[in-house]
C-alpha cells in the first residue's frame, strides 16, 4: 500500500489541482493512504473534507518578506521548526512514501519534512509567476510540474493543471443544449458567460450590469455569475440571468460561446483546455501573476486581455460586442485556445509522482 501526503492550498487555484490529484490517486488505488496538510484559514479547510479526504492543519508560516521583514521573520523563526516537526511526525506515523505539494503556507514545511525523512517530493505550480514556497522547493527536487510554459522554476516540466473530472471529460457540443436549459437560457441563442469569482469582481460586475442591454440587443444572452460583491442594481430584462453562485461551472462553460473572467490559473487552464474563447480581466492587485497566467493563450490568439481599469461599458461597445458578432473570429479563437490548453494535466502529474516513487 502506497501512502501519499499532499500539502498546500489557500486558494481554489491551488486546492482544486490538489484534489484532482488526490481523486486520481484514490481511483488508481482505492487502498492507498492519502492525507492532506493545510491551514485552517485556507479554502482547503472546507474543500478537502467535503471531498472525503483527511486534512491535518498547521499554523500559517509565511516566508519572511522585505515588507514587514522584522515581524514576518519573528513569526517564521518561531513557527517553522514546529511546523516541520508536525509534518515529520505525520510522515513517520503514516509511513508516507512521497509528498506532493501545490504551494501555499503548508507546502514549504512539507518539503522540508520530506527532505528530513529522506523521501521524494513532487511540486505542482499553478501560476506562471510562482510563489515563494514552490520557488524554494523547486531548488531541492527534480520533480516539478508547471501549468504554463516558461514558468521560471528549476527542473520544470510543463504538465498543465490537474483538472476536475467534470471539466476534463466535458464534451461541449454534446452538453450545450442541456446546459443552456439547466440555466433557463434559450437553446439556440448564443451565450456570454461572465464570472467574477467567488468574491465578485466589482469592475466586471458593474460594467456587465451597465452593458447587459447592449449585449442582449446584439443577439446574445448573458449568464452573469456575480459572486459575493453584488452590484446594488442588476438588470431585469429577457436574456439576462444573474446568479450569486454557480455550483455547475462545467455546465456554464458548456453553455458559453464566450467567457469574460479574471485570469486565475484554474480559470485560464479550464477555458484553454476546453477551447472556449475568453476576455481576461486580470486582478489588478497583488504580484501581477494573473497577467502572466493569461499571456500564453492571448499570444496564441485564444483570448483577449484588457486591464481592469479599461474594462468599461465603452470598451464593451467598441471591442467586445463587435467580437461577439463575429462568429468566424470566435471559432478561430476557440481553436487557438485549445492549441495551448491541456486536458491531461492529472495524468502528466501522475507520471511525475510515479517517477519520484521509482527513485525512492
Amino acid at each position: 500500500m502506497t501512502s501519499y501526503l499532499l500539502a498546500g492550498g489557500g486558494t481554489a487555484g491551488h486546492v482544486n489541482p490538489m484534489l484532482a490529484m488526490a481523486d486520481e490517486l484514490r481511483r488508481r488505488d482505492p487502498a492507498a493512504q492519502i492525507v492532506c496538510v493545510g491551514t485552517a484559514e485556507g479554502l482547503e479547510s472546507t474543500l478537502v473534507p467535503a471531498r472525503g479526504f483527511e486534512l491535518v492543519t498547521i499554523p500559517r508560516i509565511p516566508f519572511p518578506r522585505i515588507r514587514g521583514l522584522v515581524s514576518s521573520s519573528k513569526r517564521f523563526i518561531a513557527g517553522w521548526p514546529q511546523a516541520v516537526k508536525t509534518i515529520s511526525q505525520l510522515i513517520t506515523d503514516r509511513h508516507v512514501d512521497v509528498v506532493i505539494g501545490v504551494g501555499g503556507y503548508s507546502a514549504a514545511p512539507a518539503y522540508a519534512a520530506a527532505r528530513k525523512a529522506g523521501i521524494p517530493f513532487v511540486i505542482h505550480e499553478a501560476n506562471a509567476k510562482p510563489g515563494l514556497a514552490n520557488r524554494w522547493g523547486a531548488l531541492r527536487t527534480p520533480y516539478v510540474g508547471v501549468t504554463f510554459e516558461g514558468t521560471p522554476l528549476p527542473h520544470a516540466t510543463t504538465v498543465g493543471t490537474p483538472l476536475r473530472k467534470e471539466i476534463e471529460t466535458l464534451d461541449i457540443p454534446a452538453a450545450r443544449s442541456a446546459a443552456r436549459e439547466h440555466f433557463g437560457l434559450e437553446v439556440h441563442r448564443p451565450v456570454l458567460v461572465v464570472t467574477s469569482g467567488s468574491q465578485g469582481a466589482r469592475s466586471i460586475n458593474t460594467t456587465i450590469a451597465e452593458s447587459a442591454a447592449d449585449i442582449v440587443a446584439a443577439g446574445y444572452q448573458v449568464l452573469h455569475i456575480v459572486g459575493q460583491n453584488k452590484p446594488e442594481a442588476l438588470p431585469s430584462l429577457p436574456g439576462y440571468i444573474a446568479l450569486n453562485y454557480c455550483d455547475r461551472m462545467d455546465l456554464a462553460l458548456a453553455a458559453a460561446n464566450m467567457v469574460v473572467s479574471r485570469a486565475g490559473s484554474a480559470t485560464v487552464s479550464e477555458l484553454s483546455a476546453l477551447g472556449v474563447p475568453a476576455v481576461y480581466v486580470p486582478y489588478p492587485v497583488g504580484n501581477g501573476e494573473q497577467r502572466f497566467n493569461a499571456a500564453g493563450v492571448v499570444k496564441a490568439g485564444g483570448g483577449v486581455m484588457v486591464s481592469d481599469a479599461h474594462f468599461t461599458p465603452a470598451w464593451v461597445n467598441s471591442t467586445l460586442i463587435p467580437l461577439l458578432r463575429d462568429e468566424a473570429a470566435l471559432e478561430k479563437m476557440g481553436t487557438r485556445a485549445a492549441s495551448v490548453g491541456m486536458r491531461d494535466g492529472t495524468a502528466r502529474m501522475m507520471n511525475l509522482i510515479d517517477a519520484a516513487l521509482s527513485s525512492a
